[in-house]
């Protein structure tokens, strides 16, 4: 990347306050929201004219604050994807299904990426107004104070974050096997609905673990590389790199990994 082009810190600043913008704003619509409001995408998918709108706004902000060479792998393809050298992966609400229940947990999630390498994310958890951010060779942070993943050395105690499959159940029995190992052996599992806060709560030490599979790029995109960036362990569930489109994941603070990885390999190869 041509640091004369722009910096990182700088951008990662910018994109924190369009977030900030948006996530208020979306807020406000959850009072509004009605459920002949909601549509859906598919088995158990869910989608309003928040999240639409929501994604306008933010791609319009991102492309002004880097207007050239970037493109867009946004959920609601309200832009059209082009290959660029420079990708935003944005999620405009993760957590519908929370969104329109007003169950609050939902996020904003948007990842800056350079030919396959992330260089900034952004997480906003919206209700609790905590936005989680890092970018390329910096620290992670939460609303400015520096984060790190837990110190937990033993899965025994653990606190673990896990989703639940809402279509794609042909690794359920698997998933399950996984799941009750980690009830058994951990001081608990947890599941908020919204990958990038379960991501962001992993990279604040909140919790010490996270697995789940059939997500997509804007679910993990950026909340992996705040984990990264504060110190803990990213894979798929081979222990390999393919966890952005490989539709598995699983981050860990640097003490739980080979332990935690085990389980799951041992199950899901």
């Amino acid at each position: 990347m041509n640091e004369k082009l722009f910096c990182l810190e700088k951008l990662c600043s910018d994109v924190i306050s369009l977030c900030k913008d948006t996530g208020q704003w979306i807020l406000r619509e959850m009072e509004e929201i009605d459920q002949k409001d909601v549509k859906s995408k598919g088995l158990h998918d869910f989608v309003t004219h928040v999240d639409k709108s929501a994604e306008k706004q933010l791609t319009k902000g991102l492309h002004k604050l880097l207007p050239f060479d970037v493109g867009f792998l946004a959920e609601e393809n309200t832009v059209n994807r082009e290959d660029k050298k420079y990708t935003w992966i944005v999620d405009p609400l993760d957590g519908t299904t929370n969104f329109i229940h007003g169950v609050p947990c939902f996020s904003i999630s948007i990842a800056l990426c350079e030919e396959g390498k992330t260089l900034l994310g952004i997480v906003y958890e919206i209700n609790r107004d905590e936005m989680f951010y890092s970018w390329g060779n910096g620290k992670a942070y939460l609303n400015g104070r520096e984060i790190n993943v837990s110190q937990s050395n033993t899965l025994n105690d653990s606190l673990l974050a896990t989703g639940f499959p809402y279509f794609d159940y042909s690794r359920l029995e698997k998933y399950m096997e996984v799941f009750m190992y980690c009830l058994r052996n951990s001081r608990g599992v947890r599941r908020f609905g919204s990958a990038a806060v379960d991501l962001a709560y992993v990279a604040c030490g909140r919790f010490d673990g996270f697995f789940e599979y059939s997500l997509k790029p804007w679910d993990v995109a950026a909340g992996a590389f705040i984990v990264q960036q504060a110190g803990g362990m990213v894979a798929d569930f081979s222990g390999s790199n393919d966890y952005i489109f490989g539709k598995e994941i699983v981050a860990t603070n640097n003490l739980i990994y080979n332990e935690f990885i085990d389980v799951i390999k041992n199950v899901f190869d």
